[in-house]
């Protein structure tokens, strides 16, 4: 049972007998009607079993972008049905406008649309669907919650993705169709082309020469279809807020723009979410890898547990045979040296090239530049220490050859996309 605003209005308007009268009986006798005509109004509303309803989600959505939730509303009723419903989600979803008003004869029915613009991401869930009929006095009626369950998965946002033509059109270059392609490391034969006064002269090729009867030379560019494994720790230090989200989510952008990157230069590319086991997985599968990569990291959230590195390193010797670049996007602290970080790196190392991508923090280089009064000189010597002690970890990591990227949030995916398009052009993937 639900009340309107009707029967409120009524009641109160019972003040002006009851003030004229200067009698508590007639207010009491008009409360008791107004309440025997709400009981009388709520029975002969139709009953919530008339109406049926039925929600149609979006299957995705990208964080910051808004879509629609239809919810279809059908009287299956014999009489016409007047009243409301109440198309509910969770906070984060974003819903606007869920309240609705119908007014459907038999057999009819209407559909409602619901905004929604996620603030998270993941899974969104819908909640009950509330069911109400108005009696025809309109004072009150008969209310029921159904459950009619529907999910959202909101995508990661991947706003990095607007650097990603400046590093194809570097890919390009590196593959040599804008310069000139020369035999190195970690090339492959490309095709033959005349020779020309100043070409090297151990690139000729003497086959095809004498063939053609005119010198041609060989060309090169970088191998294609190398592995690139990417493992994001998403363990306790992931959850950290810097700035405005989680580290995590700045190890996601970074995954997403190397992929996409990795993927257009003809590179095999799989991505793990791990901590103590592994939370999610997504591996090269042709056009469809970049929605199938943002499917999977969609609903990863940090785990506040300690990350198993012996673990994580003997998932990846067992994905992969051959040597490979393996990107761990972590956080390089002190703490590394204790949670295994340093061994599992000089692991992988052995047998692969690994790069580890970490998220600065930007409040650190505040306090390092405030000086106002002591309290901030003693945070700026704080602040000096910790990227002091950072370094340090980072340079232990460099000197087991690996390649270490700190960067800001914003920075990071770029600046780890920099460092690969770097060992590509090296020849050293």
């Amino acid at each position: 049972m639900h009340l309107t605003g009707w029967t409120v209005a009524l009641t109160a308007l019972g003040v002006v007998p009851a003030a004229v009268t200067q009698s508590r009986e007639v207010a009491f006798w008009w409360v008791a009607a107004v309440i025997a005509l709400a009981l009388l109004d709520t029975w002969m509303a139709p009953p919530t079993a008339s109406v049926g309803v039925r929600r149609d989600v979006p299957g995705s959505v990208r964080l910051t972008q808004s879509t629609r939730s239809s919810l279809l509303v059908a009287n299956v009723g014999r009489r016409r049905v007047r009243g409301a419903v109440r198309d509910a989600w969770q906070p984060s979803a974003g819903a606007d406008e869920t309240r609705h008003r119908f007014s459907l004869a038999r057999g009819e029915t209407v559909t409602f649309r619901t905004r929604l613009t996620p603030t998270r991401r993941g899974d969104r869930h819908a909640g009950a669907v509330t069911v109400r009929t108005d009696g025809p006095l309109r004072l009150a009626g008969r209310q029921r919650s159904l459950d009619a369950p529907a999910r959202l998965r909101v995508l990661p946002e991947f706003a990095s993705r607007r650097h990603l033509p400046s590093r194809l059109r570097r890919l390009r270059e590196i593959d040599g169709r804008t310069a000139v392609q020369l035999k190195g490391a970690g090339s492959e034969f490309d095709s033959l082309r005349d020779y020309v006064i100043g070409d090297d002269v151990r690139a000729i090729d003497w086959r095809g020469t004498a063939r053609r009867g005119e010198v041609v030379v060989r060309t090169y560019r970088p191998e294609r279809d190398r592995r690139v494994v990417v493992v994001l720790d998403c363990a306790r230090l992931s959850a950290a807020r810097v700035g405005d989200a989680p580290r995590l989510d700045a190890s996601i952008e970074a995954s997403l723009l190397l992929a996409a990157l990795a993927s257009r230069a003809g590179d095999r590319v799989q991505a793990t979410a791990f901590d103590r086991a592994e939370q999610a997985r997504a591996a090269s599968s042709g056009p469809a890898f970049m929605t199938e990569l943002a499917d999977a990291l969609a609903p990863v959230e940090a785990s506040l547990l300690e990350p198993d590195w012996p673990a994580m390193v003997r998932l990846v010797e067992s994905r992969v045979s051959q040597r490979s670049l393996v990107v761990l996007l972590t956080t390089v602290e002190t703490s590394a040296l204790d949670s295994g970080l340093i061994e599992a790196v000089g692991a992988l190392q052995r047998h692969h090239q690994v790069l580890v991508g970490s998220v600065e923090d930007p409040e650190l280089g505040s306090m390092l530049r405030a000086r106002g009064d002591a309290d901030a000189v003693y945070g700026a010597g704080a602040a000096s220490r910790a990227l002091l002690e950072r370094e340090a970890v980072a340079t232990r990591l460099r000197q087991l050859g690996a390649e270490v990227v700190l960067a800001l949030p914003d920075d990071l995916a770029p600046a780890v996309c920099d460092r690969y398009l770097a060992l590509k052009a090296a020849g050293r993937l």
